[in-house]
């Protein structure tokens, strides 16, 4: 029986520090946690950190690529490229996430996200299945490729929901989209998780999709509508759009591009003081060129999606005219909250843990430092690097 001790660790809980900690793992599992003494250590392998963090494994709900790989490239080794990635930078649970694509691109993506469920991938551990593209807004596709916008039906749909029983699956939409009513009454009951995401809705059209059963807002305050765009196509009243609505609804959870790029941290300050750390989740929504240099990379499937570009620390469309994806891990997205947007330390890595594994609805198993959890941790030291990473406590990095 495996038995591994971490002394002297900085333990990041939910909603505090405990200095001087240990954490002990029995096989994949966490065995206790505090700043007791950790009792006999013969058989057990005793890790000092002399101090430095210990924290949950990340978990990204919103993620594309990385390392050269984009899951749309549908192969298993594709997968594997890129969950190793994101492990370096602190990721231990991830949903893979489409992109725009033709009909028989999704259907793959699905396949291969469900064949790699849970333990099969290198690196990160796959948790479920971010169906991203078919129910889009075309007009709020933002920079992905112009591919198979559906409408959702029995027909387009079954191919690609049918796995939802034995694998927990999100499905973004579009509020707006002919059917969508339809669509979220038919599976949510089947425990399909839908969120809004590529939109110009309403507050309106939004208060429905929540009526729906419609509980997550992808990537706040991009690719959205607003105020501001719907004044362009109604002259008075000026109404609310998916921003404003995601800002209002308390049963609306929604996430944040935390790269330094995309939002200003005043945006990421107001995110933080509408929703709560408990509402707000971190995410990369990385491409490819996460690992990568500079330079032009696809979108999407390799010599199908859609070209783009990384400089500067985030992926710009081709002609650099608009933002395009992120090329950051998670750990960053941790820093930037905590040093740039000034969040508290527990605050920001709990919208890295337990926050987006409470809205998979994962958190009895990840997200947080509690005997019983899987020993899926990252040690960080005080400048928030990643020193290592353990997976259902074997290091990995």
């Amino acid at each position: 029986m495996k038995k591994t001790i971490f002394t002297h660790a900085t333990l990041v809980l939910p909603d505090r520090l405990v200095r001087d900690g240990t954490l002990v793992v029995v096989e994949e599992r966490i065995r206790s946690v505090g700043p007791s003494d950790p009792g006999p250590t013969a058989a057990a392998e005793v890790i000092d950190l002399q101090g430095q963090y210990l924290a949950p494994g990340f978990v990204d709900l919103h993620v594309h690529g990385g390392d050269g790989a984009d899951f749309m490239d549908g192969t298993p080794e594709a997968f594997h490229t890129v969950c190793r990635c994101h492990a370096r930078h602190g990721t231990t649970s991830l949903t893979p996430t489409s992109t725009v694509a033709r009909y028989d691109q999704y259907v793959q993506f699905v396949n291969i996200c469900q064949y790699l469920l849970e333990g099969k991938s290198e690196g990160a551990r796959i948790v479920g299945c971010h169906l991203y593209g078919p129910y889009f807004a075309r007009p709020a596709r933002g920079c992905h490729p112009d591919h198979d916008f559906l409408i959702p039906d029995a027909d387009n749909t079954e191919s690609l929901l049918r796995s939802a029983p034995s694998m927990p699956l999100v499905v973004t939409i579009a509020p707006e989209i002919a059917n969508a009513e339809w669509l979220v009454r038919t599976y949510a009951p089947r425990g399909v998780r839908f969120n809004v995401g590529h939109s110009h809705a309403t507050f309106a059209q939004v208060e429905a999709a929540v009526q729906w059963g419609v509980r997550h807002v992808d990537h706040l305050f991009c690719a959205m509508s607003d105020r501001a765009r719907l004044r362009q196509s109604q002259t008075y009243p000026m109404r609310g759009g998916v921003m404003e609505a995601t800002l209002y609804f308390e049963e609306l959870t929604t996430e944040v591009i935390a790269d330094g790029k995309h939002l200003a941290p005043e945006l990421l300050r107001l995110a933080h003081k509408v929703k709560g750390s408990d509402r707000l989740a971190l995410v990369t929504d990385a491409m490819r060129a996460v690992d990568q240099p500079d330079g032009q990379y696809w979108f999407g499937a390799q010599g199908s999606g859609q070209r783009v570009r990384k400089q500067d620390g985030v992926g710009l469309t081709a002609d650099g005219s608009a933002l395009a994806s992120g090329v950051m891990g998670l750990d960053h997205a941790v820093r930037t909250m905590h040093h740039t947007a000034g969040i508290p330390l527990p605050e920001a890595i709990r919208m890295a843990t337990l926050t987006p594994a409470r809205i998979l609805g994962q958190a009895s198993e990840i997200g947080s430092l509690e005997a019983g959890k899987r020993a899926d941790l990252v040690v960080l030291n005080q400048t928030l690097n990643v020193q290592s990473v353990y997976i259902g406590g074997a290091k990995v990095v």
